[in-house]
């Protein structure tokens, strides 16, 4: 119950200090809605396989701009306050929760600008929704554990983009495969595998964060 209450704690932190700096969630937003008008000013017929290839690197970029901060702009002192009161799990789960919502957020946000200007070609919207929902759960615990790691670097933005991009390879695979099976571009009855395939991925990232984290955190 301890732990719950922390976790609840934190997570009001994350909505207030985020609610304060506004630019920080206004700079992201204007990176998707920036991304998306180049699209449409482009005036191109988008194909299919360009349209969801398109959308997953908006959402990659985004994703590594919204969660690059979770650590790294909390300095030493606020960290070691942080150590003193709250347990390393509920710091870890709270911040992936709130990165979760984030992306979950800019995902629909990024999916209905993008069907605005280049059209919907998405033909099963709950696959679409579920991996919406399944990679947003994936990036915000891979990019929420690295940015943890990269803050105890001096060039934390480059090292983050070092170390999670043999994490998120997988997950983006998985992801565009499923992407093209909403849009009917390929035919394979066998897709909930992949989806088993992608929430087990998701748990064992979890699952090492937990473990991981508090050894990182007493560092």
């Amino acid at each position: 119950m301890n732990l719950l209450r922390e976790i609840t704690t934190l997570l009001r932190k994350e909505v207030l200090l985020e609610y304060r700096q506004k630019y920080a969630i206004s700079g992201i937003l204007l990176y998707v809605l920036s991304t998306v008008y180049i699209v449409y000013a482009a005036s191109v017929q988008i194909e299919q396989k360009i349209w969801y290839s398109l959308f997953w690197i908006i959402i990659l970029f985004a994703s590594v701009n919204a969660i690059a901060k979770s650590f790294m702009q909390e300095n030493s002192s606020r960290q070691l306050y942080y150590y003193s009161l709250a347990n390393p799990i509920a710091v870890i789960l709270s911040k992936i929760i709130y990165n979760f919502l984030l992306l979950l957020f800019l995902s629909v946000l990024c999916y209905g600008a993008f069907s605005v200007v280049a059209g919907n070609p998405v033909r099963d919207n709950f696959l679409f929704f579920v991996i919406l929902l399944l990679g947003s759960t994936g990036f915000s615990i891979c990019f929420t554990f690295i940015s943890s790691i990269s803050s105890k670097a001096s060039n934390g933005a480059t090292l983050m983009a070092v170390l999670s991009f043999p994490l998120i390879i997988p997950i983006l695979m998985i992801l565009i495969k499923l992407s093209a099976q909403s849009l009917r571009l390929i035919q394979d009855t066998s897709y909930t595998k992949d989806i088993l395939i992608l929430i087990a991925i998701d748990l064992i990232l979890l699952s090492l964060s937990l473990v991981l984290f508090p050894y990182l955190w007493r560092d």
